[in-house]
């Protein structure tokens, strides 16, 4: 997957949960061990394109598909 196949620059943790098809806890599990980045603007929780990117290239390289 490239950051140019997604279309915005800031998803929603609920947008990214569906674009990556796991689970809230999976995806707070891989946010604490550094595998997805996230920012926070104020109170609210953002996924970047770019992490989500990395986060598929990164599962794509550990099964050895990339």
């Amino acid at each position: 997957m490239t950051v140019t196949a997604l279309p915005k620059a800031l998803y929603r943790v609920e947008e990214a949960l569906e674009i990556l098809s796991i689970s809230r806890s999976c995806f707070y599990r891989e946010v604490k061990a550094g595998r997805i980045g996230i920012v926070k603007a104020g109170r609210s929780t953002r996924v970047t394109a770019d992490s989500i990117a990395r986060f598929v290239e990164l599962l794509e390289n550990e099964a050895g598909t990339a």
